[in-house]
């Protein structure tokens, strides 16, 4: 039926440029110029802080079902376990940085960097590590669903806007459009769920 094969093309638009929106600023990030002649540690630093940026723009598309021919069931599913590779890739930012240069990262955790975009990134992982734990501890706390997913969407945009204030403000190794961009397609993404569109009107499957 044509309506069938309209539907198909869209979702293949759609996983095509979710899937394009993603690769392009890793991709530009690993081979920017500034990355010459630098550690690999400093190196994994950068691309795990890129790649976090990169989990932001999935989250709230599974979060809110609104990834074409996933379930609401499977799309939670993928949110809890991109959520723990969100979780990851900031240790592992974090951690190549200490290794890096320790005393910058002590100044940032201890806000006290003359760097803007250091408060900004500080204040988006402890939201990210406030945001697991919340998620972990959801029947231990016994909290009523509205409370809990009031307490999780405001940890989500405080995460959201730290990190995408961290990312504009570096010039470092990702590339100026792509971030831009990518930065724009988060927020995007996360305004459309916290504006009320968290729960589909479709069943799981």
């Amino acid at each position: 039926m044509p309506s069938t094969k309209v539907a198909r093309a869209r979702a293949g638009l759609v996983w095509a440029g979710l899937l394009v929106a993603l690769i392009v600023p890793v991709l530009a990030a690993a081979a920017s110029p500034l990355l010459a002649w630098r550690d690999p540690v400093y190196i994994l630093a950068g691309l795990a802080g890129v790649l976090g940026l990169a989990l932001l723009l999935v989250q709230p598309l599974l979060a809110g079902g609104m990834l074409p021919g996933v379930s609401l069931a499977r799309s939670r599913r993928a949110h809890r376990w991109i959520g723990g590779g969100l979780v990851a890739a900031v240790v592992i930012h974090v951690a190549a940085l200490w290794i890096t240069s320790p005393p910058d990262v002590v100044d940032a955790l201890l806000f006290r960097s003359p760097t803007s975009f250091s408060v900004w990134g500080v204040i988006a992982m402890w939201a990210v590590f406030a945001a697991a734990l919340l998620a972990a501890s959801r029947r231990r706390l016994r909290l009523r669903p509205s409370t809990w997913r009031r307490a999780h969407t405001a940890l989500a945009a405080v995460i959201v806007l730290g990190t995408v204030l961290h990312a504009l403000l570096i010039q470092g190794t990702m590339e100026t459009v792509s971030k831009i961009l990518l930065c724009a397609l988060v927020v995007a993404a996360t305004a459309r769920v916290v504006a009320g569109r968290r729960t589909p009107t479709r069943r799981p499957r």
